[in-house]
């Protein structure tokens, strides 16, 4: 069985110490196989806020956790124009990781990360061509009976953005990213950057979207919120099957929400015991 913690928005910068250290402090405890970052790791792409995340990062790494992590639109400078056009992820990569795609295999998964942060646009995402190519040839590559899993910064759906009917926007050629996806079977698709934790169907969502499960996470330190406390994922995928526990923040530490069994039924996943509707949270 493989355990991954699932984490986004960490927004240096606009983070609250205290969860910093509680995050820290649960990763020890979990002993995942992997730590995913699903972007956003500053809150507007300073060197100090760089500095902190990699902190952070070195810590983690020197107690013996691997990281895997993608950029998120505020790691692109917002307001030092040259800087945003002409090199917009050189500190990322300084700091961070100069792999803007990486990829880890793990006993029984293949985790694939993808930039989808853009210069062009101030919030949404994009994937181009080349990186669906690079996407299928990567997993052609790779243990065909392992989990496929692809991590990006941005939804590749419309999914909610708070508690009303707002609806954020779908990644830029999402049918065609939603193709290349099914094309090379894809089972779990992480993201974040709407600081809302829930799980999903992807063919509930968008009728060209192949059998992925899609699992969003919400802020894990920042203290930008969205109608819920601060919150990461634990996923456990043993062979066909995902288990999602969210941990949330109760106040002094986070806390295990109830565990959901996810099970594959043909093209389709539910909940053990239920049936998984597109408006079912994670929690």
């Amino acid at each position: 069985m493989a355990r991954l913690l699932h984490l986004s928005d960490l927004h240096f910068g606009a983070h609250d110490p205290r969860l910093v250290e509680a995050v820290e402090q649960r990763i020890h405890e979990e002993k995942p196989d992997l730590v995913v970052i699903s972007g956003d790791f500053t809150q507007r792409a300073r060197t100090e806020q760089f500095r902190e995340a990699c902190q952070f990062l070195d810590r983690l790494r020197e107690a013996g956790h691997d990281v895997l992590g993608v950029p998120g639109n505020h790691d692109v400078p917002l307001y030092d124009v040259l800087r945003r056009f002409l090199s917009p992820l050189t500190r990322y990569k300084r700091f961070i990781d100069d792999e803007l795609c990486p990829m880890h295999e793990l006993r029984g998964a293949t985790v694939l990360g993808i930039n989808t942060a853009r210069s062009l646009t101030f919030k949404d995402g994009n994937i181009s061509h080349e990186q669906m190519r690079f996407i299928r040839d990567t997993f052609e590559r790779t243990d065909a009976k392992a989990m496929r899993i692809l991590v990006t910064h941005h939804p590749l759906f419309a999914l909610p953005v708070g508690d009303g009917p707002e609806l954020g926007k779908a990644i830029g050629r999402q049918e065609l990213a939603l193709d290349a996806i099914a094309d090379c079977g894809v089972d779990l698709l992480l993201a974040g950057h709407n600081h809302r934790a829930s799980a999903h169907n992807a063919r509930d969502l968008a009728t060209r979207a192949g059998s992925s499960l899609v699992i969003q996470a919400g802020t894990a330190t920042s203290v930008r919120l969205r109608d819920e406390e601060q919150s990461f994922n634990e996923i456990d995928i043993d062979g066909e099957n995902v288990t999602l526990t969210v941990q949330s923040w109760a106040g002094d530490k986070f806390a295990s929400g109830d565990a959901q069994r996810f099970v594959r039924e043909g093209d389709h996943w539910r909940i053990a015991g239920a049936e998984l509707k597109v408006e079912q949270t994670a929690h």
